[in-house]
């Protein structure tokens, strides 16, 4: 799980536990912070963040968009490698010796010229000789293992091409939840402001009542304590948001210490964050990536039976000799073909068609699952968007009907015609069905953004 996966999951466990829980965040929040820890910095720009800028930032500068784009420049340098059969190879060698080893010394005497009959073969003396030698070579047939290679190469390198549009969609649907669950914060943080006005109303409309003898001690401290507690309860949501600010930043692989972060007001590209219009995800990159996998490892079974066949190989030589000791220099040359063919190598070729045949069903088994499993997550995508639309729905109508309890309620406190206890489990009421209401509408987009993410389409529908 990469720092980004375990951030967002942590600001997540943020966001539920505050409005399950309001106050107890102390947790979560420090499991954002250890994950915001562990992710790579940079600095943060001072102008409004439009959703747009934001992924593009986020592919920019995102450590798994990189490592995905480094892995894409290895899987072309592989290609590289692959294509170098096709050429031919040349090398280039010299060295200097000096020897009185007879079999050596009437080597180095002949390629010298130097050779007469006055020299004592058992013992030739001290003989030098300097050898500048350049070789060419090229591979004429090597039993379709060259084109092999090549073909696996090139399906290892789209199967790259595809993990990082797969990164890139991963990423992306990160940035729009990181933007949203900004949203969600500072929706949770006005929700509870709201609540803090109300509760310092009802202590000032209880104080007055208690000053006229209206109402008891007890009733005023009830509504002061909560009071006191929704505004804790404010101190708690305004962390929350701070770490979803902070969140959001590490989402864009950014420092989130610079500063607040300023969301671009009427932004427009959040109306682009629509439903998909199909169900289609045969184009998921992860699939398709894994189909270039069953090519690559069906080209290494190729290439694997190759070594059942000849090696055919052209090569040319040019070599200069020098020595001093018997001031002899001249030169040679040789060209010719080789054939190699392998006819016993102890079941070595064998077990490697056998590997290459494992592999190939490993990478298909890979693709079935992958198949079953994107299909699984295609519905829980669908589940999740049309589960958060009916709670859009319901969270609509509750906060209506909060709302409308909270003003009568208040207007009856007001008179006289109710409890305390009664007033402050209305005004909890609309608290948290403000709090619901903030959390499903970030959700539903949210779950757009998943939903598009399992499809394999980019998070935003391009203008």
């Amino acid at each position: 799980m990469t720092c980004w996966s375990r951030l967002a999951r942590n600001l997540e466990a943020v966001v539920t536990d505050y409005v399950t829980n309001f106050i107890r965040l102390a947790p979560a929040g420090a499991a954002v912070v250890a994950a915001w820890g562990m992710c790579p910095t940079l600095g943060p720009a001072a102008e409004p963040w439009t959703l747009d800028r934001a992924l593009a930032t986020a592919l920019q500068n995102s450590p798994d968009a990189r490592i995905a784009r480094q892995r894409v420049a290895g899987a072309e340098a592989m290609i590289d490698q692959a294509r170098s059969a096709w050429y031919p190879q040349l090398s280039v060698q010299g060295r200097y010796l000096e020897t009185n080893s007879p079999m050596m010394a009437f080597g180095s005497i002949l390629n010298q010229r130097a050779f007469n009959f006055g020299l004592d073969f058992n013992h030739p003396g001290r003989i030098d000789d300097l050898n500048a030698t350049g070789t060419v070579g090229y591979n004429l047939y090597s039993g379709g293992r060259a084109s092999a290679g090549l073909a696996a190469a090139r399906g290892g390198a789209r199967a790259a091409g595809q993990d990082l549009r797969a990164a890139q969609q991963q990423l992306g649907a990160e940035v729009v939840k990181a933007w949203f669950s900004v949203h969600k914060a500072r929706e949770a943080v006005g929700a509870v402001e709201a609540g803090v006005k109300a509760f310092a109303a009802a202590v000032s409309v209880a104080q007055a009542r208690f000053d006229a003898g209206q109402m008891l001690k007890a009733d005023l401290l009830s509504l002061e304590v909560q009071l006191a507690e929704t505004q804790e309860n404010l101190a708690a949501a305004r962390h929350g948001a701070a770490l979803a600010e902070r969140a959001f930043l590490f989402a864009l692989g950014l420092d989130g210490t610079g500063g607040d972060v300023q969301l671009a007001e009427d932004d427009p590209a959040p109306a682009r964050l629509a439903v998909p219009d199909t169900g289609d995800y045969s184009q998921r990159p992860e699939l398709l990536g894994l189909q270039e996998r069953v090519r690559a490892a069906e080209a290494m079974i190729r290439a694997a039976r190759g070594g059942r066949r000849p090696t055919v190989n052209a090569f040319a030589s040019y070599q200069y000799d020098r020595g001093w000791q018997l001031n002899g220099a001249a030169d040679s040359w040789l060209a010719g073909v080789s054939v190699d063919l392998n006819v016993f190598d102890g079941g070595q070729t064998s077990g490697r068609i056998r590997q290459a045949n494992a592999e190939l069903e490993q990478v298909k088994e890979m693709l079935r699952k992958a198949v079953l499993g994107i299909g699984l997550e295609v519905e829980q995508a669908r589940l999740a968007h049309a589960e958060a639309v009916e709670r859009l729905a319901v969270t609509a109508r509750a906060v209506a009907q909060a709302e409308e309890s909270a003003a009568l309620s208040r207007a009856r406190f007001e008179k006289g015609a109710l409890l305390a206890a009664d007033l402050i489990g209305v005004e909890g009421r609309l608290l948290a069905a403000r709090m619901r209401r903030a959390v499903a509408v970030a959700d539903e987009r949210i779950a757009v953004a998943e939903l598009r993410r399992t499809l394999g389409v980019p998070p935003l529908v391009q203008p």
